[in-house]
């Protein structure tokens, strides 16, 4: 039978190769470092699991929850941007809790566009921003995913040049998968460019807390004017270690996120009360698990840039995200990533994500995550020594398995 429409736009999802031959490797036996699955590890704080466990017990929080969050949970949300930002936000009305970050863009997506409506997103960049803008019926037009000239020179161009006129920029600072940092004279810019041509800034900010210089990342609702054009999604998966959770948030235009509570409320009734009430004592008393958190992160990247270095593999330090986006070593660059992943899982019993998941752009790059204690890592690393020193010099003789099969 023919593809569905919607499921024909989207094209195939490359990590399920990886994740296949990982799966077929375990079975075998072999012993995988994963690095691929951005999937942290780390377990969620003792007090937000307690508050949990508290909650739950009262059968009243079993019922239907509130599709926005609940009024609690807005309000520490609200608290949160003031504390961190110096940013203002109304409960009421400018904060929405979602089911993660990933799902309020998707559902963003469905509220802002009509068929045919043109976005630019980065590329490469977290594969929701463009493919949920594709499942509303979008039009993906590509800008470079570096904070530089030659980002706002691709936009210029973009607005001038595309029919019809784009309806948004996306943004997403720290990156996933690249870890570019934003600073505010890069969003004021941003903000004056987007009100001087009416368009929507959507702003990715999910690891606004995993950073490892001492200057923590920029919101961009603290440039002024920005309330008029902007809405920025945050999460609690990495900064809490709770994925599982699905918890995030979006906030800031009112008239976008009046557009996004009122899609929400028609697919869903919010997340579980109790997973809510957690959510809230965590925002409100969490700022020792967040550093906590971010010291682990920061050893775990000092420790793969170094151990992976002396094994043969120079890995860019990233300065914030929980992920490292490394080229592919010059021998094997011509593979691509999605054939240096399957490689690095058969021969060195490490998997990464290849950068080619992103973006087109990113497929001489893949993109390792720190979602392994720092022995696993320098593991991996000896690992990658083996094979970098068997194969290394005669790495432009190496086939795709695909050719092997």
């Amino acid at each position: 039978m023919e593809e569905f429409h919607k499921v024909r736009r989207l094209p195939p999802y490359v990590f399920e190769e990886v994740n296949r031959l990982k799966a077929a490797a375990r079975a075998r036996g072999a012993d995988i470092i994963d690095l691929g699955m951005g999937n942290p590890d780390l377990p969620t704080p003792q007090f937000v699991v307690d508050k949990m466990c508290e909650v739950i017990q009262d059968s009243r929080t079993h019922r239907y929850s509130a599709s926005k969050g609940i009024a609690g949970l807005r309000r520490a949300q609200a608290g949160y941007y003031e504390r961190r930002f110096g940013v203002k936000l109304d409960p009421a009305r400018q904060v929405v809790a979602t089911l993660g970050s990933k799902e309020g863009f998707a559902n963003m997506a469905q509220a802002i566009t009509a068929p045919g409506d043109v976005v630019l997103c980065p590329n490469p960049t977290y594969p929701i921003h463009a493919f949920g803008f594709l499942m509303a019926g979008g039009t993906i037009r590509a800008i470079p995913a570096k904070p530089d000239r030659d980002f706002f020179a691709a936009i210029d161009r973009a607005v001038r040049h595309s029919i019809p006129k784009p309806i948004a920029i996306i943004l997403n600072y720290p990156s996933n998968p690249t870890a570019y940092v934003a600073d505010l004279a890069f969003y004021k810019e941003i903000v004056d460019f987007a009100r001087r041509n009416e368009i929507i800034v959507l702003s990715d900010l999910a690891y606004a807390e995993i950073y490892f210089d001492d200057v923590p990342p920029p919101s961009i609702l603290q440039v002024e004017g920005a309330m008029d054009v902007a809405v920025e999604f945050t999460s609690m998966s990495k900064t809490f270690s709770m994925p599982g959770w699905r918890i995030g948030f979006a906030v800031g235009n009112e008239r976008l996120l009046g557009a996004l509570a009122r899609v929400k409320s028609y697919l869903d009734y919010g997340a579980f009360t109790p997973i809510q009430v957690a959510a809230t004592a965590a925002l409100n008393g969490g700022d020792a698990a967040i550093e906590e958190v971010r010291t682990i992160y920061r050893k775990r990247r000092d420790v793969l840039v170094e151990s992976f270095g002396r094994a043969g593999w120079q890995v860019p330090p990233p300065a914030s995200t929980m992920f490292a986006w490394a080229p592919i070593p010059p021998a094997y660059r011509h593979l691509g990533s999605l054939e240096f992943s399957k490689l690095l899982i058969e021969e060195a019993q490490v998997a990464v994500a290849p950068g080619i998941g992103f973006g087109e752009h990113g497929d001489d790059h893949v993109r390792i995550a720190l979602v392994e204690n720092e022995h696993r890592i320098r593991q991996a690393a000896r690992n990658l020594r083996r094979f970098l020193a068997s194969g290394g010099e005669a790495g432009q003789n190496v086939v795709s398995l695909r050719a092997r099969s």
